[in-house]
């Protein structure tokens, strides 16, 4: 097999691979690499066989930068699916990522329960709202029929207040991912981009 096939090969590997990234960033990506290994193979002393093993498997290296393009995505959204997404990688890498994913799924499910329950307050208005079971407690969201009989302390200004408080969850649960996301982006040492010597990716002007 001659060096522009062993290239051809790998490439075609490692394409097929990063498929779940989307353009431009995917035909970006495989450019760089077509471009470093072919730049790195033309070094003294180098050959492309060197050079493949130093990159490691195709599928590897794929997995690397697919997992840095949706990092790198989700820091500049404000989907909460992408972002749980990306928090859910955090979570493979250590404890602190998995706390992260852990508040963001409860402030997530928290603020959407807060504003489903906000909708649905006009069609069951007395099991839905902000109810006194206890002189000195309260609590919010439905109660079943066959509930004690409690005290609803809020009336219909428990729509507004829920969707404030839901959207508000979700607002800051959002924040909160993005930044540990931006953290996570800098302490990163292990990017394949870095390691290469390349842009980290979207980031080049």
């Amino acid at each position: 097999m001659t060096d522009q096939q062993k290239i051809e090969q790998y490439l075609s590997v490692f394409s097929v691979a990063l498929r779940t990234t989307p353009e431009p960033q995917h035909g970006e990506i495989v450019r760089e690499i077509t471009a470093h290994i072919r730049d790195a193979a033309e070094e003294p002393g180098a050959t492309v066989s060197a050079v493949l093993a130093r990159l490691g498997p195709p599928e590897t290296l794929a997995g690397q930068y697919s997992e840095g393009a949706l990092l790198h995505t989700a820091r500049h959204s404000l989907s909460p699916l992408l972002l749980l997404r990306a928090a859910l990688r955090l979570a493979t890498k250590g404890l602190l990522g998995l706390l992260v994913f852990c508040c963001a799924a409860a402030g997530y499910l928290t603020g959407a329960g807060m504003i489903l329950s906000a909708l649905a307050k006009p069609f069951f208005p007395s099991a839905i709202g902000m109810w006194r079971p206890t002189p000195h407690s309260l609590t919010a969201g439905m109660v079943a029929a066959n509930t004690q009989p409690m005290h609803e302390v809020l009336g219909w200004w428990y729509i507004p207040l829920a969707l404030g408080i839901g959207t508000v969850l979700i607002l800051v649960t959002t924040l909160i991912i993005r930044a540990c996301l931006w953290i996570s982006s800098l302490t990163d040492s292990l990017s394949p981009r870095l390691t290469l010597g390349l842009s980290p990716v979207g980031d080049r002007a």
